[in-house]
């Protein structure tokens, strides 16, 4: 920490990624910790510390952890026993700014993520490692998906990747400044400010959902208003097979 705050020139505040140990004794050869952010300020004190909620299975953790660790089995990174999750998500305050609300990685790509009550931050931060998907469209999908949870929330967006793609992004979804894939260098640049809460911010899924279930209500009122069809009739012949009825005098 001390080599952190030599780093840091007076009033900046470092905000980073890091492993943090599990307080409990781990065992010997068995990883047990939170995939976190830290906010580190000039002096080298902590502000605050979040650990990631919503783990990778497969690669941050496994299913069934101790059974599948019997079998010989790891996660992806070839280390065993995993991370465990955070407790909750919340807002972190830094000086001289809004409070924000941090995602790690993939946590971006979900709407429910940023579901927060009546607690708003000022912008959203998504520090992620997209080294996995190498020089392919990955990064720039996971970029896209980033702007949708800005555009639904009315937030700005502040993204930090290590290979890319990096960008502070508005609540309009328009990207404000970029990294691009593979690019070394530094983003400066202004903090949008947010915008009032927006359609989904206030009521989530829920007119999406009524709009399924006036669609379906919609569909089975006109099949039950409308009866069974009647198709033509036919009767057997003598010789076997069938033909319409026939007229009669």
């Amino acid at each position: 920490m001390a080599q952190i705050a030599d780093l840091l020139p007076p009033g900046a505040v470092l905000i980073v990624g890091a492993a943090r140990p599990a307080t409990a004794a781990p065992t010997p050869g068995v990883l047990r910790a939170y995939n976190s952010i830290y906010a580190i300020d000039h002096d080298g004190s902590i502000l605050g510390i979040y650990d990631k909620l919503h783990l990778v299975p497969f690669g941050e953790y496994l299913p069934f952890q101790d059974f599948l660790e019997s079998l010989g089995l790891m996660q992806l990174t070839k280390v065993r026993g995993g991370y465990i999750p955070g407790t909750a998500r919340k807002p972190m305050s830094v000086p001289r700014a809004p409070s924000f609300l941090p995602l790690i990685c993939y946590e971006i790509v979900f709407p429910g993520e940023a579901v927060l009550g009546d607690e708003r931050p000022g912008w959203m931060l998504n520090l992620t490692n997209d080294g996995w998907f190498g020089r392919s469209t990955g990064p720039y999908q996971h970029l896209q998906q980033s702007r949708v949870r800005a555009i639904e929330e009315g937030l700005p967006l502040v993204r930090a990747a290590n290979t890319g793609v990096s960008a502070v992004i508005d609540p309009l979804g328009r990207t404000v400044r970029a990294l691009d894939l593979g690019t070394e260098g530094v983003l400066d640049a202004p903090l949008p400010r947010p915008l009032e809460p927006t359609i989904y911010a206030r009521f989530r899924d829920g007119p999406a959902g009524l709009a399924m279930l006036a669609a379906f209500a919609a569909v089975l009122w006109r099949r039950l208003r409308r009866g069974p069809r009647n198709g033509p009739t036919y009767r057997l012949d003598g010789v076997g097979g069938r033909r319409p009825p026939q007229p009669t005098s």
